[in-house]
């Protein structure tokens, strides 16, 4: 008798040609935006259709449209525009041998920077390594990015991360963990300190959906469901887990935010590269957890237009072409033609913002140089290893320490 077992495997592979015509969109501003607090099972079109705000011919239709004003789309297009930039920037220096390790988020921009600009500053971040829109939107100086990186002498956490990994406290940004799955846990947490301290604040986590197959995202779903934390729990269903396509975490058999309706947790399957679908679901279920809703579970659909990491070559395992052929295609573009549609926009326009950007990113790489690279000084004192580790230095240390300067 055949094996009745079942091995997911990736639809395309190298030297195949995609077809990504299988997948079932629906027409955006299809699906009803119900009321806030709307109770976990009544959400089950959200978690199984798709809200789309951005229509074929780039306009805003729908319930489900935010009526954001043209500065702050403008904004929205900026932060994007230069977190690829960033990113263009930090991937060639990384292959000139400057800095170790990167990962890019080409094609999830709209991802962190709608996000982000949908929430209070006063929420904290629980990200993975693919939201560095996120620091950029809330002004996060791209110097200390870059150095972070470098691990240079201007490396605010003094070589104690990998690269990008980054940290900030002023920006409510919690540290980046390279074991994925535990930031989602430590939202919920989080978020339930906040309630007790009635701040209104909420918290908002990321996990790509290979993470979704751990045991921590499941802990997470639990805690917050039962505390009612204000918090929203992210999936970015990018396709890909390093080399292991989505089916592998079980995104073949229904999608990932209609996990969230079996623990009572509403489910919204968002356009991910739509930033106004991404901005309007995360507002919406920031005013839920506020409201004392409790949780919410977002899956983003997009696509991981690069390889994993600087240590990944995906021509190995996809087709080289298979971003050209995605159906939801650019954020930035889509964002770009909404604009000029509006007549907010022009081709001319966001030439002369793609300059000024670049030449804002090379002037701080060149900055970021001067405290040195991956191979060249200046670097952290080897003293500073004992500093930021033990609020009081244990005796030990203290004496190792005395060592290393005498």
């Amino acid at each position: 008798m055949a094996s009745r077992l079942h091995i997911p495997t990736a639809p395309y592979r190298p030297g195949e040609q995609p077809d990504f015509s299988a997948i079932s969109l629906p027409q955006a501003g299809e699906l009803a935006r119900p009321d806030e607090l709307v109770p976990a099972n009544k959400t089950e079109s959200l978690s199984f259709s798709m809200i789309r705000v951005l229509n074929d011919n780039h306009l805003a239709v729908g319930p489900w449209a935010p009526k954001l004003s043209a500065n702050v789309l403008r904004d929205g297009l900026r932060n994007m525009l230069l977190t690829r930039l960033y990113d263009e920037r930090m991937l060639r220096m990384q292959r000139q041998g400057k800095m170790s390790f990167y990962l890019k988020c080409t094609g999830e921009e709209a991802v962190s920077v709608a996000q982000c600009m949908a929430l209070n500053d006063g929420d904290m971040l629980f990200p993975t390594y693919r939201q560095q829109g996120l620091l950029i939107t809330r002004g996060y100086p791209l110097l200390d990015m870059m150095c972070q990186c470098l691990s240079n002498a201007g490396d605010k956490l003094q070589g104690r991360q990998m690269p990008v990994l980054y940290s900030s406290d002023v920006h409510n940004f919690f540290t980046i963990s390279g074991n994925l799955g535990t930031q989602f846990s430590q939202a919920v947490g989080w978020a339930m300190a906040a309630e007790y301290k009635k701040t209104k604040d909420i918290a908002v986590a990321w996990v790509g959906e290979g993470t979704s197959a751990e045991a921590d995202f499941h802990y997470a779903l639990t805690f917050s469901t039962v505390y009612r934390a204000p918090v929203i729990l992210n999936v970015v269903n990018n396709q890909w887990a390093i080399s292991t396509y989505q089916n592998v975490a079980g995104g073949e058999q229904n999608p990932f935010a209609a996990r969230g309706i079996g623990y009572g947790i509403p489910g919204l399957r968002v356009d991910g590269n739509d930033f106004l679908a991404a901005f309007a679901a995360t507002r919406w279920a920031a005013n839920r957890a506020r409201a004392g809703g409790g949780p919410t579970l977002i899956e983003l659909y997009t696509y991981r237009a690069s390889a994993h990491s600087t240590s990944d070559d995906p021509d190995k395992y996809r087709p080289a072409d298979e971003w050209g052929h995605w159906p939801l295609g650019d954020p930035i573009e889509r964002l770009k033609q909404h604009l000029i549609v509006l007549g907010e926009w022009s081709e001319a326009e966001h030439e002369q913002l793609q300059v000024e950007l670049q030449e804002t990113v090379s002037k701080t790489w060149e900055e970021a140089l001067s405290l040195g690279t991956l191979n060249e000084g200046p670097h952290p004192p080897v003293s500073a290893m004992f500093e930021h580790v033990y609020k009081e230095m244990p005796p030990h240390l203290i004496e190792q320490r005395r060592q290393l300067e005498s």
